[in-house]
């Protein structure tokens, strides 16, 4: 399940919109991400078109089982390294840049071997 790190993070924000507002919408992502309007409806085109996300008549966005098994991945990656980084005395702020920078090129391997010594629990 490899895709694109710009679209890993349209759908890692698409999720962390739907845990904060319970809804998505294109303006939040642009919001969320720093980017343009046009940039957003770019990108939910690719994403629909490849079946990782649903928009309805009012353009609220769904992410589909194999959009949400994405984002849920590289969510739990972002909040696992962020937390692992903070514990090691990073700053939150610069936790969670460098978590988002890490999240995408991290081998499954290695970020399992992370949770496995880190100590620390995602729900």
């Amino acid at each position: 399940m490899k895709i694109q790190k710009a679209a890993e993070d349209y759908l890692e924000a698409m999720l962390m919109m739907k845990e904060k507002h319970g809804y998505i919408r294109s303006v939040d992502i642009a919001g969320q991400l720093g980017v343009t309007k046009p940039s957003v409806s770019y990108a939910t085109k690719r994403l629909r078109e490849n079946g990782y996300i649903t928009m309805d008549a009012d353009g609220l966005i769904t992410l589909t089982d194999k959009g949400m098994a994405i984002a849920a991945s590289i969510y739990e990656r972002h909040k696992l390294l962020t937390q692992l980084l903070e514990k090691m005395g990073v700053s939150p702020e610069t936790a969670r840049e460098d978590a988002c920078k890490i999240e995408h090129d991290l081998s499954q391997e290695t970020f399992d071997a992370i949770r496995r010594c880190s100590g620390i629990t995602i729900e």
